[in-house]
């Protein structure tokens, strides 16, 4: 059920209407902020599982089952996950460990323990006196090994300037023993900026999303197909929160008192 736009192949805008409704409660200053964790991880597993559909390499297998106790016949034989492609969660941790800890409980649903691994990456924003968002900057992480010909997951809830997502896909394009398969960030939402900006600086990246923001357009934008004026599409405020998003999705998450 992806939405139709002109951003390009490479976005895929998951808007399903359980999805949405999930964000619409998330977002609503209504939703408890103890309530908010739990609905994260709903979206977090739905959006994980449409993910893993697209990107991920399907073999033709045969899988034996309990039933061959007494009936040689009874295995599976069909589609499944290539259980030898390694898929490794980065977890941003300024986006909170929550969303990559369920992507990983989801992939092992699927894929053997031995292939999934979760990296840590510390990303921050720096941001200028005006509270501009100018770069990011990269402390102390854990990257588990190298990550040639498998396929690397970003769950980063808020895909708002694009920024983190940029100097992750670069951190892992450069990593000792190859660039990965594949790099896919899995947002709930995004902004048409952070996709211009990943277009030009992370061209490699898939981008799922369960929803497009871009609340703060003009009217007549407004009307126009998704992706059809993108140099006129504008999701993000003058401090780079996305507009209608849902009020800091960091600060939901851990319940900060800002």
């Amino acid at each position: 059920m992806e939405r139709p736009h002109h951003y390009g192949p490479n976005v895929h805008l998951c808007e399903t209407p359980y999805l949405l409704s999930l964000l619409a409660r998330v977002g609503s200053p209504d939703t408890s902020t103890e309530s908010v964790p739990g609905l994260v991880r709903s979206a977090y597993e739905s959006l994980m599982r449409l993910l893993l559909n697209d990107v991920f390499p399907v073999v033709q297998d045969r899988v034996a089952t309990r039933m061959m106790a007494t009936e040689p016949r009874a295995f599976y034989e069909g589609p499944r996950f290539c259980q030898n492609t390694k898929l490794v969660i980065c977890s941003v941790i300024r986006a909170g460990i929550l969303p990559s800890q369920v992507c990983y409980e989801a992939a092992l649903e699927v894929l053997p323990s031995a292939n999934v691994r979760i990296d840590f990456l510390n990303l921050s924003r720096e941001t200028d006196e005006n509270g501009h968002v100018t770069g990011v900057r990269m402390d102390g992480s854990k990257i588990g090994g190298p990550v040639h010909d498998a396929i690397v997951v970003i769950p980063d809830p808020m895909g708002a300037t694009g920024g983190t997502l940029a100097r992750a896909t670069e951190i892992y394009r450069e990593l000792e023993g190859g660039p990965p398969k594949a790099i896919v960030a899995a947002n709930l939402m995004v902004t048409p900026e952070a996709i211009v900006r990943l277009k030009e600086q992370a061209p490699e990246l898939q981008i799922f999303a369960s929803r497009l923001d871009r609340g703060l357009s003009p009217a007549e934008v407004l009307k126009a197909e998704l992706g059809l004026h993108a140099d006129r599409e504008r999701g993000l405020n003058d401090v780079q929160y996305i507009v209608p998003g849902a009020g800091g999705m960091g600060e939901l998450l851990t319940n900060s008192w800002v």
